[in-house]
């Protein structure tokens, strides 16, 4: 079984660049299941439900979001009627949505995708390892659900690697978002989880993670803020990760980075062949 998780899309360059990747990943490379991080779609900040349907429409299944969740405040509507949305799992009860759901993959697979916020240097939510813990406990890996996928929307690389190791065995891949730039430290961990640190952005990466320049630099220059932040326009990269997994024990068997046009190094699982 083949899952594809692509990165924070960021303002229109990216989500285009990812819903026009999207059909021919699925069809060419026998993807089973796509989870998409969308929390940066609309102008680079939150989603809107058109969009939403939009990548959804593309090829993807789910669509996992971030500190920008509300960013669109339709979304506090709109997300109840959505289930493939999801929001940080370890918002304080009495948030509208959902953080995780088990969904049913193209061959017929049952996956849980979990989408959970980290702590440090970002806004305090409820413990992300103790949320977690409850709904791998409810849904265990190859008993309820045949894959695990933990989207870890995060700032740093440390609480990330934290909760690889603390899902070790008990899902089939850990993923973070939030960050924006690609890492190379895809592996899989000794329990037999996929692990990457930050799946990079779809976007355009001739940019301040994905936003035009010069607000930021000027920001970092004089510490007063000259206007809003824009994303960039160019051609964007499509950034993510590509595992494929033990359909007998829904562990992974191999992960491998997707960088897809735009600027950076293009690169492709080399199981899938250049097709």
């Amino acid at each position: 079984m083949r899952l594809l998780f692509l990165g924070d899309l960021v303002g229109r360059s990216g989500r285009q660049a990812a819903i026009d990747a999207l059909p021919r990943l699925v069809d060419r490379h026998g993807i089973d299941f796509v989870i998409v991080n969308g929390e940066n779609a609309a102008a680079g900040f939150g989603i809107t439900e058109e969009i939403l349907q939009d990548v959804l429409d593309a090829g993807a299944d789910v669509v996992t979001t971030g500190n920008h969740v509300w960013d669109q405040r339709d979304t506090l509507v709109y997300i109840e009627r959505q289930d493939r949305l999801l929001r940080p799992l370890n918002f304080p009860p009495g948030a509208p949505g959902r953080g995780a759901n088990l969904f049913t993959a193209r061959n017929g697979a049952r996956i849980l995708v979990m989408n959970v916020m980290g702590r440090v240097f970002m806004d305090s939510l409820d413990d992300p390892f103790t949320a977690v813990d409850r709904v791998l406990e409810a849904t265990p890996l190859g008993r309820v659900a045949d894959a695990i996928v933990i989207d870890m929307h995060a700032e740093a690389t440390s609480e990330k690697q934290a909760m690889g190791h603390y899902a070790d065995g008990r899902a089939t891949l850990v993923v973070g978002t939030h960050t924006h730039v690609p890492t190379a430290d895809h592996q899989i961990l000794p329990g037999g989880t996929a692990y990457m640190s930050d799946a990079g952005m779809c976007g355009d990466y001739d940019s301040v993670l994905g936003m035009e320049k010069d607000e930021p630099i000027s920001r970092f220059l004089r510490k007063i803020p000259s206007g809003r932040f824009t994303p960039a326009s160019g051609e964007a990269s499509v950034c993510g990760v590509a595992v494929e997994v033990d359909e007998g024990t829904g562990l992974a068997l191999a992960i491998e980075p997707l960088r897809i046009g735009g600027r950076l190094s293009q690169v492709l699982p080399s199981s899938w062949g250049q097709g």
